[in-house]
């Protein structure tokens, strides 16, 4: 899907002009590069996080002189899908998921406790 049919989408959904729909649709994109641009993170429950990283300087290496070369420190966008749209696009690997994260609550939870033996001081001061 491109941009003019998601805009073709909404304008449908929501009886709206495409000129409308796409209006909603800078509005929003706008909202989202400007917050992130500044720091901010954008979170979506049920969609994704959108956020901005930071990557430290490194070494690469340019294959074509064959020699290393200085990749300087930078600031990138980056998107984390929430649970509810990666069980949209993989139900089976949320699924898998879901049942080891149940097999590990249930390994942490706590052992119940013995019954702590009878004292035998009494018994003891009885004699």
């Amino acid at each position: 899907m491109n941009r003019i049919e998601l805009i073709e989408k909404i304008a449908s959904s929501h009886d709206l002009s495409k000129a409308a729909a796409g209006r909603i649709l800078d509005t929003l994109i706008d909202t989202i590069v400007g917050a992130v641009k500044k720091g901010d993170t954008v979170q979506l429950v049920g969609f994704g996080t959108f956020k901005q990283v930071s990557r430290a300087a490194r070494t690469g290496f340019n294959p074509r002189e064959g020699k290393a070369i200085k990749i300087p420190a930078a600031k990138v966008p980056k998107f984390v899908p929430g649970t509810a749209f990666k069980a949209a696009v993989d139900p089976k690997a949320a699924a898998r998921k879901a049942a080891a994260g149940a097999k590990t609550a249930a390994a942490k939870k706590p052992a119940a406790k013995k019954a702590a033996p009878a004292k035998k001081s009494a018994a003891k001061k009885a004699r």
